[in-house]
């Protein structure tokens, strides 16, 4: 046990700063092209609906289960209260998820604890995986399992270091688009009212718009607090 526990707080060696920058780019272009974004985009419906069922659980709410889709939308679905807090923060908890859990994911980086951020990752994943309700999901989530496992299991700590720069990056990034995309659909005339922002303007009675723009002021808030933790932890001392 002791030997596994240094093992899982062994730090990982400072990185180039060139590894921190083609990450941050290959994570953008990512986010950007949308040939790429849209099957990436399903890693951060994880983190959306795992999000949303965290928060429900703490709150005391009933977790009956998560459906991920091929659209790559996802639905997590509870029992309690219509309104109250419960509701309001597990609603809310969605859009900000990927980016708290990047933001959490570069801290854990500038202090090199790359092992254990990407074991806390994988405990994650099975953990949601209990609560998955749908073929595609399942083979959503035990695709992504899977990856973070080999990753663990069989890479060097360089490459560990260069994808863990990579995730992070992408999900302080590619919390943002989601925002965005929320934000265009609603605009389009005829469209179903359903988000997320929506259905908290029904609760609390203040206005989508005003969600979104707090959506937006977490994301781009944790995108830059992040990136200060993976920038700044190339130049050591």
């Amino acid at each position: 046990m002791g030997d596994v526990l240094d093992k899982l707080v062994a730090t990982q060696p400072t990185p180039p700063l060139y590894i921190v920058i083609v990450t941050a780019v290959l994570a953008l272009g990512v986010v950007i092209w949308r040939p790429l974004w849209k099957p990436a985009r399903n890693i951060v419906t994880i983190a959306h609906e795992g999000g949303h069922a965290l928060i429900a659980l703490l709150t005391g709410r009933r977790l009956h289960g998560i459906r991920l889709h091929s659209d790559t939308s996802g639905l997590t679905m509870t029992y309690g209260s219509q309104r109250g807090p419960s509701a309001v923060f597990t609603l809310m908890a969605g859009y900000m998820a990927p980016a708290l859990i990047g933001l959490g994911a570069s801290f854990l980086i500038s202090q090199g604890l790359i092992v254990m951020l990407l074991w806390a990752i994988l405990a994650l994943l099975v953990a949601m995986a209990l609560f998955i309700r749908n073929v595609y999901g399942w083979i959503a989530m035990i695709l992504t399992a899977f990856a973070v496992f080999a990753l663990v299991w069989w890479a060097p700590a360089n490459v560990q270091t260069a994808i863990a720069y990579g995730g992070a990056w992408f999900l302080l990034v590619g919390s943002v688009r989601p925002v965005a995309e929320t934000w265009t659909h609603r605009r389009r005339p005829g469209v179903e009212r359903t988000t997320d922002p929506d259905q908290l303007a029904g609760i609390t009675k203040i206005p989508a718009v005003v969600w979104i723009g707090m959506f937006y002021l977490v994301t781009l808030g944790s995108l830059v607090l992040g990136a200060k933790n993976l920038i700044g932890f190339s130049f050591p001392g």
